[in-house]
């Protein structure tokens, strides 16, 4: 390999975890001056605990809940592990079958200690929740119903509000794992009628490590750590200061700049449209979605085949879900919407924050050069 150029890599996988905004880095290199524990007493205690419930209320003003509610985390799998099992003790789980892996395992383990198993409610083939069916699994037993805002494969979002109407006329809880939604669109505890929702600071523009569940009210949540009592003991720990600053920090400046990823729909559009005159199918463009996410299958060619090729033409992409893009498999989320042998033969592209046209150009070139040569090859 000795002697060989590669071309400079173009990020296009926000969905995994987006480029660190100027305003996370700043507050979290502030807050790395901090040295006092929020937990002590003293000066630099107090100054500690100033930093944190500051966060708190940043974070709680971006997307519709009070500060009491925040529950700050290390990152959206362990919000969504905290909700599942602190507020589905002792109910039924159903599940919404395009669940993210880590809303999966949580909800199985949770259901196997109850003994009852967790139901799945299935989706169209846009992958979007079947709303008749979930009024149906919601007859019988209290339920806490486990359905995401935004899918981070291919950016589908569920009817959240109605979804949490249905839950409240049965007595159902529901949580929201709102991970990919966050900072992309308006997001409003209240206004969607969720009882939690989990929301990660790497998925903001914020550092990877931190995380949050978002609660309506105050309901008992028993928590998954224990620890020194932290958080109002709803979650044990000595709180990552700087990573929290950091998140709040993005969520701030991600909500300011809510209008601009009108820009990144019209990108992600342009790549959509030319890819399928290539002969690739956009998975789920029959429904609402992020705008800055695709999910381009491209027939009879494996996806880790495409990620491969185009990572050395040097754009980053994913296949799925990132914590799984190192795996050969195919997609539960695309196997959910009936799409078959498509399912494993899919690439994501998610636009991030600092996207711009210049590059998505360059890959709409790559993309064609790709779907081109390897469809010849399988053919």
């Amino acid at each position: 390999m000795l002697g060989m150029t590669f071309p400079a890599a173009i990020y296009l996988d926000a969905n995994a975890s987006e480029p660190v905004r100027p305003a996370a880095r700043a507050a979290m290199l502030a807050a790395l001056d901090v040295a006092g524990n929020p937990s002590s007493v003293h000066g630099a205690g107090r100054a500690a605990r100033r930093v944190l419930e500051t966060a708190r209320e940043a974070l709680a003003g971006c997307f519709g809940a009070a500060a009491a509610g925040v529950v700050f985390t290390s990152g959206g799998t362990e919000a969504n592990a905290l909700a599942i099992h602190g507020l589905g003790a002792g109910r039924r789980l159903i599940l919404g079958a395009t669940e993210h892996d880590a809303v999966r395992a949580a909800g199985t383990g949770a259901a196997s200690g109850g003994g009852t198993g967790a139901t799945v409610l299935g989706v169209d083939r846009h992958g979007v929740a079947d709303l008749a069916a979930l009024a149906a699994l919601l007859d019988g037993a209290p339920a806490l119903v486990c359905l995401m805002l935004a899918n981070n494969e291919t950016g589908v979002l569920h009817p959240i509000a109605e979804a949490a109407a249905l839950c409240r006329a049965r007595g159902a809880l529901l949580h929201v794992d709102a991970v990919q939604a966050a900072g992309r669109m308006a997001l409003d505890l209240a206004a969607l009628g969720a009882d939690s929702i989990a929301v990660s600071g790497h998925k903001l523009g914020g550092p990877q490590g931190a995380g949050a569940l978002l609660l309506a009210g105050e309901p008992a949540l028993a928590p998954l750590l224990a620890g020194g009592g932290q958080e109002r003991g709803r979650r044990g720990g000595t709180p990552a200061l700087p990573a929290i600053a950091g998140m709040a920090a993005a969520a701030r400046a991600a909500v300011a700049e809510l209008d601009a990823q009108a820009g990144l729909g019209e990108l992600r559009d342009a790549i959509e449209a030319l890819a399928v005159a290539a002969g690739a199918v956009a998975m789920g463009a029959g429904a609402v979605r992020l705008v800055n996410t695709t999910c381009l299958a491209l027939p009879g060619v494996r996806a880790d085949t495409q990620v491969i090729a185009l990572d050395l033409a040097g754009f980053q992409v994913s296949a799925g879900a990132a914590c799984s893009s190192g795996k050969v498999a195919t997609s539960h989320v695309l196997d959910a919407m009936g799409q078959g042998a498509l399912a494993g033969s899919a690439v994501r592209v998610s636009l991030p924050w600092n996207a711009v046209a210049e590059d998505v150009e360059r890959f709409i070139a790559a993309y064609l050069e790709m779907a081109g040569r390897l469809t010849r090859r399988a053919a």
